[in-house]
């Protein structure tokens, strides 16, 4: 296991290099291999990143997730957002948790925020409405109203929205770099539909007991059809985190700025 240490000097480097720099020379080795494939990413490049606890929880039953992760954990996240272009969460936990989706705990630009919202029930009140920070981008399927600026669009399908569809309207308007954040069947399907890059796995040391699962996938008969990736682990301090490749480096994907026809 690697602890991750992450200077000030170091972490400047990241933001540099997430803007088109060189490489983070301050940075340490072990901060360099967990967020430099972030900071490095010149084509479309997707994490999601999960907060559970050691039983897999990521609330309580009735739903109270706020103290899940530890401050490591919550750092790390808030460095993800950081580093990406956009973080995306689904409808559900804008309801259940209203939250903001800034940078906070760690030095760095705010991401777009992307709400997916199939059915258009997005809230008028919404924090992330109103908190005069950056720009909050709402998918939702073609055949309800739009109710907010720059909506984006997309024909439905049996399970919702496209989550390859999602990832093509965000490229179109040069958001390249993004963060799934939650919750956990909008990780799931876009962890279905093989479109991650990586996967983050924050694991808090407490029990929880029973409440819903940090990623809602379809089961397995046997363990040899289950999901192997190659995972680094790495010290966060009051949480341990897994990094998990999904899909190996290749060619550049690009990421244009074009006009989409169904943005609206």
């Amino acid at each position: 296991m690697q602890r991750v240490t992450v200077t000030q000097g170091g972490w400047r480097d990241l933001l540099d290099m997430r803007d088109g720099g060189g490489p983070a020379h301050r940075a340490s080795a072990a901060t360099m291999a967990l967020y430099g494939p972030i900071a490095g990413a010149r084509g479309r490049f997707c994490l999601a990143q999960v907060g559970q606890s050691l039983d897999g929880r990521i609330a309580t039953v009735s739903g109270d997730a706020r103290d899940v992760s530890g401050q490591g954990g919550l750092v790390h996240l808030h460095r993800c957002r950081a580093l990406v272009d956009a973080v995306v969460v689904g409808i559900g936990t804008v309801l259940s948790d209203d939250p903001r989706l800034s940078v906070r705990l760690a030095e760095g630009p705010d991401p777009v925020r992307v709400v997916i919202d199939c059915n258009g029930v997005m809230p008028a009140d919404a924090q992330m409405l109103e908190d005069g920070g950056t720009e909050v981008i709402v998918v939702q399927a073609d055949d309800v109203p739009v109710r907010f600026a720059g909506t984006i669009r997309l024909p439905r399908g049996p399970k919702g929205l496209c989550p390859g569809a999602i990832l093509d309207a965000l490229a179109a308007r040069g958001l390249c770099r993004v963060l799934i954040e939650g919750g956990a069947r909008t990780i799931a399907r876009f962890v279905e539909a093989d479109l991650l890059d990586r996967l983050h796995v924050a694991v808090a040391p407490l029990i929880i007991g029973a409440g819903p699962s940090g990623i809602s996938l379809p089961p397995v008969e046997r363990l040899s059809q289950a999901r192997r990736p190659v995972t680094e682990v790495y010290d966060m301090g009051s949480d341990v985190l897994f990094d998990c490749v999904l899909r190996l480096p290749s060619a550049v994907r690009q990421c244009q700025k074009i006009e989409m026809p169904h943005a609206t």
